[in-house]
């Protein structure tokens, strides 16, 4: 296996799968079109399909081994899902359990599950349908869940959620693990461990996260849904259609970028396909790629 190796930290990345989602003007319906035209040739074909204005992404849990802990960061859409909200990822039935199995990992080997957000396509895995029933797909570990997110998603205090794309998630993907006491609430910050603290990056959803890797010389942010595309270090004032709280989506982009090119940290976007983590420099009000770091995708 050939893992990235990050300070005393290793991580793989489980797909789930990729491919176009949605189209540039849907995704980001405030970013002009010239502008991905402008940077196509550097967005095709892992960030922008190459015969159509379709964004690609990617599905995926950042697999991570640290302080001889199995640690999943977020997980995807799931399978046998019914999703009225999301037609297009209902009903899956994809090999998930299979590529995490090819990292070495059976689900009964994980030890800890980081939900950065509860949107949808970051907590199908949490579950899975056993006779008719969701049980949590990871027996043994602890979920780790913000508050406020938890708070949030809950159609008993947001009715507002029926007929978005989180209907019916609650119940099938983040319930049933709450009812099975592996659910830790968080609030503001929570220290993992002495390589990995999760840190409130609120916005895209009122409490959506951040890991930051600190381990040894080397630094690495984990950001979730901070950004969608590479477009927006160019254009980080640009939100996606998914941000709850705009203003707070760009303060919160801007802030995270900042420390990333500070440190000189590694970024890992939930949704990069292709090359999915980066090294970033400041330039201006804005960002640009430094480089690519290849990581093992299984």
């Amino acid at each position: 296996m050939n893992e990235l190796k990050l300070g005393d930290v290793t991580t793989v990345r489980i797909e789930e799968m990729h491919g176009p989602v949605m189209s540039t003007d849907q995704f980001f319906p405030d970013l002009p079109a010239e502008a991905w035209q402008e940077h196509r040739a550097d967005l095709v074909p892992d960030h922008l399909d190459a015969g159509s204005a379709m964004v690609n992404s990617a599905f995926q849990t950042w697999l991570l081994r640290s302080e001889g802990r199995v640690i999943l960061i977020d997980t995807g859409i799931g399978n046998d899902k019914t999703l009225p909200g999301a037609a297009y990822w209902s009903n899956l039935k994809l090999g998930y359990l299979g590529h995490l199995a090819g990292a070495g990992v059976r689900p009964e080997d994980v030890d800890l599950v980081i939900n950065t957000h509860l949107h949808v396509d970051h907590v199908g895995w949490n579950t899975r349908l056993a006779d008719g029933a969701w049980v949590p797909t990871f027996p043994n570990a602890t979920y780790l869940m913000p508050k406020a997110d938890f708070e949030f998603f809950d159609p008993a205090n947001n009715p507002s959620i029926a007929g978005g794309v989180n209907e019916n998630v609650f119940e099938a993907s983040i319930a049933p693990v709450h009812a099975a006491g592996q659910v830790r609430l968080w609030e503001h910050s929570h220290t993992i461990d002495a390589n990995l603290r999760l840190e409130a990056a609120p916005g895209h959803t009122p409490g959506s996260s951040v890991v930051k890797l600190a381990s040894g010389d080397d630094r690495a942010l984990f950001a979730g849904d901070i950004l969608h595309t590479p477009l927006q270090l160019t254009y980080p004032e640009h939100n996606s259609c998914f941000c709850e709280d705009p203003a707070q989506a760009r303060a919160t982009r801007r802030r995270l970028l900042g420390w990333a090119a500070d440190e000189r940290a590694l970024l890992l976007p939930a949704h990069f396909s292709g090359h999915s983590a980066l090294e970033i420099e400041q330039r201006g009000a804005a960002f640009a790629v430094k480089g690519w770091a290849p990581i093992t995708r299984y």
